[in-house]
């Protein structure tokens, strides 16, 4: 087992020049292109979901050269069809220990974590103790994943979309009981998932992995708080995930001293990165699909390994090495 583990993402242009790509370097786009939205003719409803939801809206724009690709851009940059590479880094030694291609998509690209390290465990017997990485491997099924599953210490920071933004009640304002499986507001009242008895037993969760608890209806008509609650609902509503454990142990460690640590060795792969963009100048592809950008993007990944190995191979390189552990 490994000490430490991290994931990271680049992203990189496609081949198609003619269908609006610029050929332009980007750093790690986190911001993706999407429609906007029609103004609603009514006030918005605050809700609890902390998950980023899976858009089901087919692509702004499709490359004809390369179907697989996606449109997207940079803050402030033009747009462009695109690839990212996601490596898997051992922070211990700084070498890249799997990548993986996918679409310039930001759940794409999260759920290639998952990818790497069961290959990285069934092919080369290698499992990270903790794994560090930004907010958006922070979601609440993957955090569940990492901590359910292979008992990997998540060194991330959650994905919490719950503070309102209304001058209302947030959901960490409300007492979670564990025994009672319910939340207590901030005025005393009760929020269950259930407030009657059924003949079959269910579960409550929804397809997107939470449980909604509930308030009841009197409860909210009397109470003195409503107006800083739930003064656009009858009630007010509580959503918890399903893998809320995971995202507790999640901020426990976010609380420690190895967690800072974590944080400043994340350096390590945007200084990879980098180097992918300055040195080796990787800003387009030239083979098309995604099995000829997964191709490009190894042989990027083993020409950066193939140069750190060189630099430990020299006299110099050991000495430092022997010092650092």
């Amino acid at each position: 087992m490994r000490n430490v583990g991290y994931p990271g993402r680049h992203r990189t242009t496609g081949v198609n020049r003619h269908d609006g790509s610029t050929g332009q370097r980007t750093g790690q786009a986190l911001l993706l292109v999407r429609p906007r939205q029609p103004r609603p003719a009514i006030a918005p409803v605050a809700t609890d979901t902390d998950e980023p939801a899976a858009s089901s809206t087919p692509p702004k724009k499709i490359s004809l050269a390369d179907p697989a690709a996606r449109w997207t851009a940079a803050p402030g940059g033009p747009a462009f069809f695109a690839y990212s590479t996601n490596y898997l880094i051992d922070l211990q030694a700084g070498i890249i220990v799997d990548v993986e291609a996918t679409p310039a998509n930001r759940s794409q690209e999260v759920e290639s974590t998952r990818t790497m390290i069961n290959r990285v465990e069934h092919q080369r017997d290698l499992k990270p103790r903790r794994l560090v990485g930004d907010t958006a491997y922070g979601t609440a099924a993957l955090l569940g994943w990492m901590v359910e599953q292979k008992h990997i210490e998540p060194h991330v920071s959650v994905w919490d979309k719950t503070t309102r933004k209304d001058n209302t009640f947030s959901r960490s304002e409300f007492i979670w009981n564990e025994q009672a499986n319910e939340y207590r507001c901030p005025a005393g009242n009760a929020l269950r998932s259930d407030w009657r008895p059924f003949r079959n037993a269910r579960t409550h969760v929804t397809k997107a992995d939470t449980i909604v608890y509930r308030a009841s209806q009197m409860d909210c008509d009397g109470c003195s708080m409503k107006d800083r609650c739930c003064p656009n609902t009858l009630f007010r509503k509580v959503v918890r995930s399903v893998h809320e454990a995971a995202r507790d142990e999640a901020r426990r460690i976010a609380a420690t001293p190895e967690y800072k640590q974590s944080r400043r060795q994340r350096k390590k792969v945007e200084m990879l990165f980098a180097h992918l963009k300055r040195i080796l100048k990787l800003d387009r592809l030239r083979l098309r699909g995604p099995s000829g950008a997964h191709d490009e993007f190894l042989m990027a990944a083993t020409a950066q390994n193939l140069r750190r190995m060189a630099k430990w191979l020299t006299p110099e390189g050991k000495q430092a090495n022997q010092a650092a552990t």
